[in-house]
């Protein structure tokens, strides 16, 4: 058991890190005695192949001496809300479907992804937020829509 822990840890450490979100702010939900209070966290993220456009995500986060520790995981509770920032500009083809954003929500195993889809047939970029464990993830999931400028045709590759 402790050979794959950690095999699994040092498959986890080894994959490239993915686009960092900066926290916008945070609201407690749960007073602990002990540790930092559960909450409610919202970051934003800029997407990383599409210029003017941001994503905010607002998710649960454990508290209490697990949480405060990194040990506990986190609900699969999850929004998105992408928007238009600036001029959109499009720094390469995409792809029909790409995972734009990962975040550790626990210890080990559970993340909260957000994956960008092309409707190129609306000219509008569509994302998707869930969270996934590597036995059994959870439908809960939020999707939101940018449209794209139809002098900006989206272009997959």
């Amino acid at each position: 058991m402790k050979k794959i822990i950690s095999c699994a840890l040092g498959a986890a450490l080894a994959l490239p890190l993915g686009v960092q979100a900066e926290t916008v702010g945070a609201v407690d939900t749960v007073f602990k005695f002990i540790g930092r209070n559960h909450q409610v966290v919202v970051e934003v993220f800029d997407d990383p192949k599409v210029e003017g456009v941001s994503c905010y995500v607002s998710r649960a986060r454990t508290g209490g001496i697990k949480g405060s520790l990194g040990l506990a995981e986190d609900t699969s509770d999850a929004s998105v809300a992408c928007r238009q920032v600036g001029e959109i500009t499009l720094l390469e083809p995409l792809r029909q479907q790409e995972e734009v954003f990962s975040q550790s929500a626990s210890i080990l195993f559970k993340k909260v992804r957000i994956v960008r889809m092309a409707d190129v047939k609306r000219n509008t970029l569509v994302y998707l937020v869930y969270s996934d464990k590597l036995i059994e993830g959870s439908p809960q999931n939020n999707v939101t829509a940018v449209p794209v400028p139809r002098s900006t045709p989206l272009q997959l590759r």
